[in-house]
């Protein structure tokens, strides 16, 4: 993650369903479903004002993050966190294990 998204706080948005990074005004999101302890990251969305930046890739690891640190289990339906987290293998350790078998393809 780059530098000058480190000291930004991630917002859990319970009334939108959203996982939000906010810089420099514009908020990039990650739109979500929970049930239990298991969350679907369903799409991310960031402005087009932070392109190029890295925010999204920065709004990625932190909600990868906050789920791991709360004990949640995630299911990658968002094709740009599943494809995160193809490039970062390390991050499946968040995956229930009937869905792994998705990355093998």
């Amino acid at each position: 993650m780059k530098e000058e998204f480190l000291n930004l706080p991630l917002h859990k948005n319970e009334e939108t369903n959203r996982f939000e990074l906010t810089v420099d005004g514009h908020t990039a999101f990650i739109d979500y479903e929970e049930d239990k302890k298991i969350i679907k990251l369903i799409h991310t969305e960031s402005p087009e004002a932070l392109a190029g930046r890295g925010a999204a890739t920065a709004l990625i690891e932190k909600t990868l993050y906050y789920l791991e640190e709360n004990a949640y289990q995630l299911v990658p339906l968002c094709p740009l966190v599943f494809a995160y987290i193809k490039r970062h293998p390390e991050w499946k350790r968040l995956v229930p294990s009937k869905y792994l078998r998705l990355f093998d393809r």
